[in-house]
């Protein structure tokens, strides 16, 4: 019979475990030295301030570029307003889809922190070209003399959209890595920090809007009454301060291991079901193939539990004869684990899910472009001051603004009640919303469109091409309602893509989600195009002409409510049938 202290010892030695767990991280992060990081010193809130400033400083110069761009291009570069909507639309789709480059890289090799590190400086060498060519005499355009607009020279051209493309490139570095950087600071295992780390998406969202709304309200007034020079100045000097804010934070992040190539996973269990096509799936999921160790093969993921769907890519998973003989499971092209096979699942589970965004970006563009055109050709006067029309894309941000807080303090706790979910919504809830709210901002548009074409037939201003004499003011309810929409939609979409994704996949699907934002961009140029293509056959106007007076831009907001109420007809069928991701 063993003595107390014997009998005593597993207890206590379960008991200093159980310590230690409480006092390190275990989603498989790491500090600054390669350590397993502790609670009390690292990640959490006191970590996220330098997060949250870098992306604030970063969207203020993001936005201070991308707000009123279309406004440089019209009046700068003399291009009509079919050829600059498009322009704006194809560089922010560009934005959006330079993602998937750093995602990869983050996500197989650097790791999301180092991404972030490199692409800034990409993104600074941009944005100080866009300055230079604002501000060097030779390498602005000349200015319109008596009616006549000189073209840009090709260099001015190259400058201009070479500074532009490089913020593009830049911005593909950040992007998919900063949202999830910021919420791997947040221990999964956790249930406090869970908790924490659904809160973060909002204020993480929250941060975004005060940028912008700096920029489309302080910024643009600079540009247009101050130079455009100071104007792309001003951010280039914020994007060294998000640089700053971004390294300060270094000591308090914790870092999660890049777990490989997901493309090279992906094409894995692809080429794998293919050579064991023949093979029939046992009944029985306990006998596909998984390592046997806690942790997955894969570095930085959990184990996935499997599911029943898309069971032919569960061949992949299946043991072989030949393989059960000569005990090596080593060949990822003939055999994958069930992890593996799961991460490939989740993306197809996503696609319906992630493609509704699409539509919703494409509602989104109409802020940088065709609202503005819209404000433009209304009164800009309040009192003696003039207000740029870009500048009222701080309606949108004051929405988010208000919005958040709101949300995250009342919404939540009353919709919990009725829901029984701890986030008041599920993600996907949240999104189904701001789905809704994207169709009634579209009716707003319209409806205010509608009011001003009137307006302009009955003073005789269509052949003119004036500007109406209502209020851009009138334009603040589709603004406000755009901003409702995004905090449910965008936050919930980067929520969705960071919860439901696989563990060494998160920076990929961010980028995914960041993808609808460019397919949105390129659907809404696609749209102009054939718009303008179907509604000027004949000789006729169209409905977006350079008079949008004798114009029908109404027309256009209702064909893009019609589209958003498709979507989310599809989106609610999607989402009924949506299987959440088990981890084990």
């Amino acid at each position: 019979m063993g003595s107390i202290e014997e009998d005593q010892r597993p207890l206590i030695e379960q008991g200093l475990i159980s310590q230690e767990k409480n006092l390190y991280a275990q989603d498989g992060s790491v500090d600054i030295h390669g350590n397993p990081p502790l609670k009390e010193k690292t990640g959490n809130w006191k970590a996220c301030p330098f997060i949250l400033g870098n992306e604030c400083c970063e969207r203020l110069a993001y936005y201070g570029i991308a707000g009123n761009l279309i406004t440089y291009l019209t009046t700068k570069l003399h291009q009509g307003n079919v050829s600059a909507a498009t322009n704006v639309t194809t560089w922010q789709g560009t934005c959006y889809l330079t993602p998937l480059i750093g995602a990869v890289l983050a996500d197989a090799y650097w790791g999301r922190y180092w991404t972030i590190a490199c692409f800034s400086g990409i993104y600074f060498i941009g944005m100080s070209a866009l300055t230079l060519s604002a501000s060097v005499p030779a390498l602005k355009p000349v200015e319109c003399i008596d009616g006549f607009c000189p073209a840009a020279t090709p260099a001015q051209y190259a400058m201009f959209f070479g500074g532009l493309y490089l913020i593009a490139l830049g911005t593909g570095g950040i992007k998919p890595c900063v949202s999830s950087f910021g919420a791997d600071q947040f221990d999964d295992t956790d249930s406090g920090e869970r908790v924490r780390k659904a809160s973060f998406f909002n204020w993480f969202y929250f941060s975004i809007n005060i940028g912008a709304l700096v920029s489309s309200s302080l910024l643009v007034w600079i540009q247009e009454n101050r130079g455009w020079g100071l104007g792309f100045g001003i951010p280039t000097v914020f994007m060294g301060l998000a640089i700053a804010s971004f390294f300060f934070g270094t000591p308090l992040y914790r870092f999660q291991k890049p777990g490989g190539s997901p493309i090279t996973r992906i094409s894995q269990v692809v080429v794998a079901s293919f050579r064991k096509s023949t093979i029939k799936v046992p009944e029985d999921a306990m006998l596909l193939y998984e390592t046997q160790d806690k942790n997955s093969a894969i570095a930085g993921s959990r184990k996935i539990e499997h599911t029943d769907d898309c069971q032919y890519l569960d061949k992949a998973a299946v043991i072989s004869e030949e393989e059960s003989k000569s005990g090596d499971f080593s060949n990822s092209w003939r055999l994958c684990t069930v992890t593996q096979v799961e991460e490939l699942k989740i993306l197809i589970r996503m696609f319906p899910i992630w493609a509704s965004g699409i539509i919703f970006s494409a509602v989104y563009a109409q802020m940088s472009t065709m609202f503005v055109q819209q404000g433009r050709a209304m009164n800009c006067k309040i009192g003696s001051f003039e207000l740029p029309p870009a500048a009222l894309g701080t309606f949108d941000t004051a929405s988010v603004i208000i919005w958040v807080p709101l949300y995250d303090r009342f919404i939540i706790p009353l919709a919990r009640r009725f829901t029984g979910v701890d986030k008041g919504f599920t993600e996907i809830q949240r999104m189904g919303i701001g789905l809704l709210v994207s169709v009634l901002c579209m009716a707003a548009a319209a409806i205010v469109e509608i009011i001003r074409l009137h307006m302009a037939n009955e003073l005789g201003l269509v052949e003119s091409g004036a500007p109406v004499p209502i209020s851009v003011l009138w334009q603040i309810p589709q603004y406000f309602i755009l901003g409702a929409a995004e905090v449910f939609y965008f936050i919930g979409q980067l929520e969705f893509f960071y919860d439901q994704s696989p563990d060494a996949m998160r920076s990929l699907c961010s980028a995914l989600s960041l993808l609808t934002n460019a397919l949105g961009n390129y659907l809404s140029s696609l749209i102009l195009t054939l718009v303008t293509y179907f509604t000027t056959r004949n000789g006729q106007q169209g409905w977006i002409s350079d008079n949008l007076n004798s114009g029908h831009l109404d027309y256009f907001f209702w064909l893009l409510a019609g589209l958003s109420l498709v979507n989310m007809g599809i989106y609610f069928f999607s989402a009924a049938k949506y299987k959440q991701k088990r981890a084990s």
